[in-house]
């Protein structure tokens, strides 16, 4: 009997999930669509924020820098505004069009026989156009995406989570500020001023949190593999971030940095484009993977977590 679980771990593929981020990942930074959206961020903290202009280049590296998006970083240092306003302004306006479909990408994919799951901090209408628009809609199982960490409909983040779907959360009203400042639509919000803390550092100087969870933070990464039912030693992890590989490095997850042929700290496998997958991890394919996993045709945005 011994023998024969033995036998049975050896024969046993080493991945049971691929996980991977959406932009920049599934397809090439050329695309124009992250330097686009960077504009875009900007326009949002000018026209609908007041944020002065001239401040704006060195603002939003520093949120970007600390808190791993520009949009966690505006809320933690005092701004409010409704996360959907927010997104629809900031990828309503893309060059989607500039997105082909990938049937090379549709047929690596698909002939992988192993549960696979996207991971982005962008909302899932813009994940599910990027998806259309590559022809890649039934090759996922679900998307973890801003709405499955961040429920819009509550004001601090909840730590119950049979109310958070896998993919899609109730749409909110305007979320509240958490840290008891006031809000733009009052009497202004009470912002701190990270320009300065770095400038002229204090002790007494802390920055403050931000209500949202999204990458690079640990917890988020946690939190989504818990979500999903993702075992992060089965798993390998595909991102072009090189700080998002390394917080999944640190959390268990097998990771693929994807975008440069250069391994980095923390990453196991490096991809000059996600169509290297193949010559990169051949063992994917060399495992003797017996059962089938077939998805929907589409994504839908009411799959549950499953087991």
């Amino acid at each position: 009997m011994e023998f024969d679980d033995r036998y049975l771990q050896a024969q046993r593929p080493k991945y049971d999930c691929l996980l991977f981020d959406l932009d920049d990942t599934l397809y090439p930074f050329s695309s124009g669509i992250a330097a686009a959206c960077g504009q875009n961020i900007k326009d949002y903290m000018v026209e609908n924020l007041g944020i002065d202009k001239s401040k704006i280049a060195e603002l939003g590296n520093l949120l970007y820098k600390n808190y791993g998006t520009t949009m966690a970083g505006l809320r933690a240092i005092g701004y409010d505004f409704d996360y959907d306003e927010y997104h629809n302004y900031v990828h309503g306006r893309l060059p989607y069009d500039n997105l082909k479909p990938d049937p090379v990408l549709r047929s690596l994919l698909l002939s992988l026989p192993i549960r696979k799951v996207i991971f982005t901090n962008a909302d899932k209408v813009h994940a599910l156009k990027v998806l259309a628009k590559l022809g890649l809609e039934d090759c996922f199982e679900g998307i973890i995406c801003f709405e499955t960490l961040n429920p819009t409909h509550k004001s601090t983040i909840s730590d119950d989570e049979d109310d958070i779907e896998f993919i899609g959360s109730v749409p909110a009203a305007t979320a509240t500020t958490t840290n008891g400042s006031s809000t733009a639509a009052s009497n202004g919000p009470q912002i701190f001023d990270i320009i300065g803390h770095f400038a002229q550092p204090n002790p007494s100087s802390i920055l403050p949190k931000t209500p949202i969870i999204c990458k690079p933070s640990e917890t988020a990464i946690e939190r989504a593999l818990e979500i999903a039912n993702i075992n992060p030693q089965r798993t390998l992890f595909f991102e072009d971030s090189v700080r998002n590989i390394q917080a999944g490095k640190r959390v268990g997850l097998y990771t693929v940095l994807v975008g440069t042929s250069q391994r980095v700290k923390g990453a196991d496998y490096a991809l000059e484009s996600i169509h290297n997958l193949r010559e990169a991890v051949p063992e994917l394919w060399e495992a003797d993977i017996k059962s089938e996993v077939n998805y929907p045709r589409k994504v839908s945005r009411e799959t549950p977590v499953t087991a």
